[in-house]
């Protein structure tokens, strides 16, 4: 479904990135009748875990619709008890506002019961849903945090938030606005038709007469508003990433001052969602409109023909008072039949929606048997490894790439963007699984490892690390949040960041921003830096990690890192040649292939593509690493 929204302002710029191009995902709003009945049975199974709550609650349902089938019989009961009373003449005045005041106490036990019973029901399903959705939630988040990065890099965030609050929230919101309400109209239409057809047929039928034609249009109504409903979260997830993704950039917005750009594209998304719910609500409106005048038609029958029936003899005002009491009964229901189809259509929709993320299996899982490493790992090594990232035709980023590095050792890798580097560094921890050859540890497929042991060995230190809107203390232990203060301290002695934070404030205490935008560059990756420092791995790949430092608190850091994980592997990828001077072994990667290997002196003897790159950055004295990304080599 093409999602784009074009703008006046930007004629140039529409927002193809938010449709829905992602994979996995994707569920036919036309879906068959039996896809939705599998989707409803998952969530009744579900509810009905909570098996104490749903048998007080059918108990309350049962029982108010029994006392609420008594107050018709009651009342026929009290208007000919009346009337007979009236009629023989010789009772006398206190006698007959005894037999009253009997049948008036009887009618309000009946109610009251009745709406305590009501209240049980309705205790039960608000606590039943609330239950259903704190379950679904967690189940949800937990699948979020077992998906493959593959999974991630196809799916919008704020699709993810959509799912994970309106979606539950349909889902919440089922059991006493559907199923239980359901319950409750089929034991007062059941029961109560059982009791009218057995005292008179005809009248029975004419009082029931309008059942059939609103059960037909429940059924062509759920399944106008099941698209609609479809539709209409399909949009709201397209304002989800649209606000996720501009809240994310906003200084970009505000930088190059697309505000009224941002609005528009907004407003266009939220015009379009308002459209779908206001046609959702007429559908509702309307269907409910036409089963009430049915009802009214019904009514009118009974009282017509039953009036008539009074006159001739055939029956007594109170027997015509209990059917015209029942049909005042149903009334609420049908009013609010309407609301009912309209919570069976978005369950359906959301628990779809919602199932179809808990249904996803992982592609990056421990397979069976899966070992965990030994306490001490000996070499990392790439074997003839090829990878190309999941998607139909998209290219090789790399072939057949081979090189070992044990503990101890140093392996730089440098070469132009976009030639594999950074990939490598996502295949080690197993990020991404290989498409060809074999990544192993001490001789042991990373694949034949856990998951959870692999990447307690493995830490990767990317360009752009991530912060929590947290504490500097908490964000440093996040790898281990019962490290010590000693620790912590420690660790950011080692990235040199300790300084910065004792001149704060709050020192440790202080919080930082949304993504760490409190913080410069450096900063960020400074604190990146102690939080891994702190765990002390026995493989680090340094993913650029240091590029926003300046040298010379860059070499402070390497020194301090060597010092404190001398028996660690390390990788270092970097653009600044300086950084990888003192590797044992340096590759230079272009096109996903290692081109040139060897130590810094031996690249710089042999005068290739390295030695060149060498020469320009030596020549202009600059380490910066734009200025490295910019050689074209």
């Amino acid at each position: 479904m093409d999602t784009t929204i074009p703008t006046q302002d930007h004629p140039r710029q529409t927002s193809r990135i938010y449709a829905r191009s992602y994979a996995g995902l994707d569920i036919d709003p036309d879906r068959n009748i039996s896809d939705d009945a599998i989707v409803f049975w998952r969530i009744v199974k579900l509810a009905f875990s909570n098996r104490i709550r749903i048998v007080l609650a059918i108990i309350g349902i049962i029982a108010a619709a029994c006392f609420q089938l008594m107050i018709p019989q009651l009342l026929g009961d009290a208007v000919d008890g009346a009337l007979g009373l009236v009629g023989k003449g010789s009772v006398s005045a206190e006698e007959g506002r005894e037999a009253l005041f009997y049948a008036a106490w009887l009618l309000m036990g009946a109610a009251v019961l009745r709406g305590l019973f009501t209240l049980l029901h309705n205790y039960c399903g608000e606590s039943i849903g609330h239950l259903l959705a704190y379950d679904l939630r967690i189940a949800f988040y937990a699948k979020l945090q077992q998906l493959s990065f593959s999974f991630h890099d196809h799916v919008h965030t704020g699709e993810l938030i959509t799912r994970g609050m309106l979606d539950l929230e349909g889902i919440r919101s089922f059991m006493n606005t559907g199923l239980l309400r359901v319950f409750l109209l089929f034991i007062l239409v059941g029961v109560g038709a059982y009791l009218l057809i057995s005292s008179d047929l005809v009248m029975g039928l004419l009082a029931l007469s309008f059942v059939p034609f609103v059960m037909w249009k429940s059924a062509t109504s759920r399944l106008k508003l099941r698209g609609l409903w479809w539709v209409l979260q399909e949009k709201m997830a397209v304002l989800g990433r649209i606000m996720d993704e501009n809240l994310t950039g906003i200084r970009v917005v505000r930088a190059f001052g697309a505000e009224p750009y941002e609005l528009d594209k907004y407003g266009s998304a939220s015009e379009e969602a308002h459209s779908l719910a206001a046609e959702r609500i007429k559908t509702r409106v309307a269907s409910t409109t036409v089963m009430t005048f049915a009802y009214f038609i019904a009514m009118g029958l009974v009282l017509w023909v039953g009036g008539t029936r009074v006159l001739d003899g055939q029956m007594t005002v109170g027997k015509l008072t209990e059917f015209l009491t029942f049909m005042t009964i149903l009334q609420l229901p049908v009013r609010q039949l309407g609301l009912v189809v309209n919570s069976f259509a978005r369950t359906l929709t959301c628990g779809a929606r919602m199932f179809g993320v808990l249904d996803l299996d992982p592609v990056i899982a421990d397979k069976q048997g899966a070992q965990d490493l030994s306490n001490k790992i000996g070499a990392v090594k790439f074997e003839n490894v090829r990878f190309a990232y999941p998607g139909e035709g998209l290219p090789t980023v790399l072939k057949d790439i081979s090189f070992e590095v044990s503990r101890g050792k140093t392996l730089g890798i440098v070469g132009p963007p976009g030639s594999g580097k950074s990939t490598i560094a996502h295949l080690l921890p197993r990020f991404y699984d290989i498409a060809g050859g074999v990544i192993s540890i001490d001789g042991i497929d990373i694949r034949d490892i856990k998951l959870s042991s692999l990447r307690s060995k493995v830490s990767v230190l990317s360009q752009d690390p991530f912060l929590f809107t947290a504490s500097l203390e908490n964000n440093i232990a996040y790898g281990n949040p019962w490290a010590e203060d000693r620790e912590i301290h420690s660790a950011a002695e080692i990235s040199q960041i300790d300084g910065f934070v004792n001149s704060l404030p709050k020192a440790y205490e202080t919080l930082v921003g949304e993504r760490g935008v409190s913080l410069s560059g450096g900063q960020k990756q400074r604190v990146a830096i102690a939080r891994t420092a702190i765990l002390e791995p026995e493989i680090l790949v340094l993913d650029d990690s240091t590029a926003a430092i300046d040298a010379g608190t860059e070499q402070r850091i390497r020194q301090a890192l060597k010092q404190r994980s001398q028996s660690a592997a390390t990788i270092i990828i970097s653009h600044r040649l300086g950084t990888l001077r003192h590797a044992d072994e340096i590759l230079f990667i272009e096109d996903g292939l290692i081109i040139e290997r060897g130590s810094h002196d031996e690249l710089v003897r042999q005068r290739g593509k390295y030695a060149a790159l060498f020469a320009l950055q030596s020549r202009e004295g600059d380490e910066n690493i734009d200025s490295a990304e910019e050689v074209q080599v």
